[in-house]
């Protein structure tokens, strides 16, 4: 991520209106671009169904078999994206940029294999159409990669052309499910297609500006897994942060809100359009932490780091270590600040315009918008936190802060759903509210003792942490390597 930093920093220097919004503009697409992506062009579909004439049942599939693909990828993903950015950042400060592009197709070739074979049986005995289970199962495929890509594409300085893929992705995206639509094709297969194609747009743009900036080489693909050895906690705490932000999601498609659209496709929409909704108003902590902790607080961090490795003077350590906390401070306060501010305008503002949208809202739903904006929030304040806690390497109490987390919100949600229905959205904010104020403890104590946690927990000689991710490694470059001996011979 520092690597946006830099660059986010030259854009910032610029002055005027149109500079500032230019940054605010690239640092949210390149943040949360698929994310964002996948919303749009759902609440797009939902826009097209309802101008198209589609019927209740069509536009029901089409929702719950675009949002089982998101959550399904981003938890296949969500288990190495953590450690494959580790990977990266190391190999960068190393400077060895070769061995970047083929961790990108290593590490994707891997997500598809596991993701596809557990995301087919779904598929295969999920009562929906084989043409309906092609275009999920390509979407899904299409996820992997776009997921993956965006670890490495905070390493591309190209932002106007992550910028125009995104672009790309929704204008074509719209205009040919407009032309599938127009040839006769049903509302389910065209849509799903139309977004495939968007997606695929996407995807095809983001992996050319990779290989435009990354170097080719003969590097193992699978080196990045000695890393998912030596730092598996980050796998851990990347999975259970997305089963903490969409479990209540799943809960509810099992709870009285729950309605079986088709075979093992079941939704709850008047849990699910909120939440969507609400989920929205994260992105703008998502921006502010890469914009105002990344540009701010990355030199003063570098700086006290830098002084423990050159040899600096005790007052100097001191006096770096109160600039970098009290930056730290500042831009957490002003992060909470706009993040209250942009929920404040979010509930005040939603009922008024959400009722000129397609998406049905009634008095519950908007009490569940309300509801899930604040425990959005809650959850956008505290994951921030939780990347600091990375930042400072303390990598078992995030990863017990993320456990709290999954297993908070889950819990909490199934006790919800003893009470009337009107609190469903409670367990969700429940889960939030207990995951910052771990999170918040945590980081308060490990940066007032962060000298001894620099200092005297490292290992005194170096520990070999290979295990069952170098070995598949190493299994799987011997496979590669008689393959290639065979081909040639």
């Amino acid at each position: 991520m520092a690597g946006i930093g830099f660059e986010l920093k030259k854009l910032f220097s610029r002055r005027g209106l149109f500079a500032s919004f230019r940054a605010y503009g690239y640092a949210g697409i390149i943040c949360t671009g698929p994310m964002l992506l996948g919303i749009v062009l759902l609440l797009g579909v939902m826009f097209l169904c309802d101008r198209t004439g589609a019927s209740k049942q069509s536009r029901e599939l089409l929702v719950c078999m675009i949002t089982y693909t998101l959550l399904a990828s981003l938890t296949v993903t969500s288990f190495l994206s953590m450690v494959v950015t580790r990977f990266i950042a190391d190999m960068l400060y190393e400077e060895k940029n070769e061995a970047v592009l083929s961790s990108f197709w290593g590490s994707t070739g891997l997500m598809l294999i596991a993701g596809g074979i557990l995301y087919g049986i779904f598929l295969i005995f999920s009562g929906v159409g084989l043409i309906d289970k092609f275009l999920c199962f390509e979407l899904f495929g299409e996820l992997i990669v776009t997921w993956n890509a965006m670890s490495y594409l905070t390493a591309i300085k190209d932002y106007r052309g992550i910028m125009l893929s995104f672009l790309a992705a929704i204008a074509v995206t719209f205009l040919s499910g407009a032309l599938l639509l127009f040839l006769g094709i049903s509302h389910v297969e065209a849509l799903m297609a139309a977004v495939c194609i968007g997606y695929g747009i996407m995807l095809l743009w983001d992996v050319v500006l990779l290989y435009e900036y990354f170097p080719q080489s003969d590097i193992s693909a699978f080196l990045f897994l000695r890393w998912a050895d030596e730092f598996l906690p980050l796998a851990f705490t990347g999975l259970c942060i997305n089963i903490g932000l969409f479990a209540h999601l799943v809960i509810m498609w099992a709870g009285p809100l729950g309605k079986q659209v088709k075979g093992l496709f079941y939704g709850a929409p008047s849990h699910d359009v909120p939440a969507l909704i609400a989920f929205l108003t994260i992105l703008i902590t998502t921006v502010n932490f890469v914009v105002s902790v990344e540009v701010n607080f990355y030199p003063k961090y570098r700086n006290y780091y830098s002084l423990f490795n050159d040899g600096g003077t005790i007052k100097d350590i001191m006096q770096a270590g109160t600039e970098m906390l009290d930056v730290l401070n500042r831009e957490l306060k002003y992060t909470a600040l706009k993040q209250l501010l942009t929920t404040a305008l979010a509930i005040s503002m939603g009922e008024s315009l959400l009722k000129y949208l397609p998406l049905g809202f009634n008095d519950l739903m908007y009490g569940y918008f309300r509801t899930l904006c604040v425990g959005y929030g809650i959850y956008a304040v505290a994951n921030t936190m939780l990347l600091l806690l990375l930042y400072f390497t303390d990598y078992r109490g995030a990863l017990a802060a993320s456990v709290i987390f999954a297993v908070g919100t889950s819990v909490f949600t199934v006790i919800s759903l003893f009470c009337p229905q009107v609190y469903y959205g409670f367990g969700f904010l429940a889960g939030c509210v207990l995951f910052y104020f771990i999170v918040m403890i945590r980081l308060e104590r490990y940066t007032r003792r962060l000298p001894y946690y620099i200092l005297s927990i490292q290992p005194v000689v170096a520990e070999d942490k290979s295990g069952v991710f170098t070995r598949i490694g190493c299994f799987m470059d011997e496979k590669l390597e008689r393959r290639t001996s065979v081909d040639r011979n």
